[in-house]
């Protein structure tokens, strides 16, 4: 079988992820020990207990969920686990799979994660951007709903996340107009995101210069398999090709239906996602029907997927 390891976006955390596979697996809590020592302070005890109000804050989340999404990662291996074929990740989960990869060390990811989070909401104030699923209705109309509601104002699809499912984002008031002629234009149903900051838009471009210098200081290594990134769907495998990969997403709408169709075309037949909840394993499945696709985040989990694929764990 031909696989990719997948691992999730913001919107995937809860209070107490990641506090079962720390306790069961040395090569997790390594994981949230070298998190807490880049951070200096203690993530791993905001990812086991919450509050669930301090996680839900952007520049928690961020290092949160990668720091759990390696865990699981390295607990995979520690087991057996085989490298997969490919990697992919949603919006912050690129760095997760960067890390899983060995093409970004874990200390560094986690701090970059934290700036990223950060600059992300301070580029727009609070209550000035929004986002929304909309429903039911096909990507191209969807663009043509934000670019008719914009009127001057930034208004744009921010997530490609499946068939039908598709988050726009923008001025608050702009993306309350492109839900509106949405609905006109045949949508099902405009959902609301309870998020801080109109991500993937250009009006994250002030994040985008921010993390830039950021991000060339930072050290790369090539991959050890290839990346497919989301803002182009293209596979990635030298440490150049990441650092930008890195560079344009901010700002860019994540492709996600299109890079999971471009994996399916590459022939990859088998879907592991890596880190809180199940999120992309569902997405998976309405993108590439009959899907073999699987979530993992606990011991147990781990062990089911990988019964009859493990291997000799090796340094990543």
């Amino acid at each position: 079988m031909t696989t990719a390891f997948i691992f999730p976006g913001q919107g995937s955390q809860y209070a107490g992820m990641g506090r079962d596979i720390a306790s069961a697996s040395p090569a997790a809590r390594a994981v949230f020990d070298a998190a807490d020592e880049a951070l200096g302070e203690a993530i791993s005890q905001l990812c086991f207990s919450g509050p669930e109000d301090s996680l839900r804050l952007t520049a928690n989340t961020q290092p949160a969920i990668l720091t759990v999404s390696a865990a699981v990662f390295a607990a995979a291996r520690e087991i057996g686990a085989p490298m997969p074929d490919f990697v992919a990740g949603h919006s912050l989960g690129e760095y997760s799979a960067l890390v899983a990869v060995g093409a970004l060390d874990v200390h560094d990811a986690v701090r970059l994660v934290r700036a990223r989070g950060t600059y992300m909401q301070e580029a727009v104030p609070v209550g000035e951007g929004a986002m929304a699923a909309v429903l039911g209705l096909d990507d191209e109309s969807v663009a043509a709903a934000c670019a008719a509601a914009a009127d001057g104002q930034v208004c744009s699809p921010a997530n490609y996340n499946s068939p039908g499912q598709v988050v726009i984002a923008g001025a608050a008031e702009a993306v309350k107009r492109a839900g509106e002629e949405a609905k006109r234009r045949g949508a099902r149903r405009i959902i609301p995101l309870d998020v801080s900051a109109p991500f993937h838009t250009a009006l994250m471009q002030p994040a985008t210069e921010r993390m830039r210098p950021l991000l060339e200081a930072t050290e790369f290594r090539d991959p050890a398999v290839p990346v497919m990134v989301n803002a182009t769907a293209h596979l990635v495998d030298s440490a150049a090709e990441v650092r930008q990969a890195l560079i344009n997403q901010i700002a860019s709408p994540v492709l996600w239906e299109q890079s999971i169709m471009a994996l399916a075309d590459f022939g990859v037949d088998r879907w592991v996602e890596l880190g809180p909840g199940k999120v992309l394993a569902g997405l998976v499945r309405k993108i590439v029907k009959g899907a073999d696709c699987s979530s993992v985040e606990s011991c147990e989990e781990i062990e089911t997927a990988f019964a009859d694929t493990r291997a000799a764990a090796t340094d990543y």
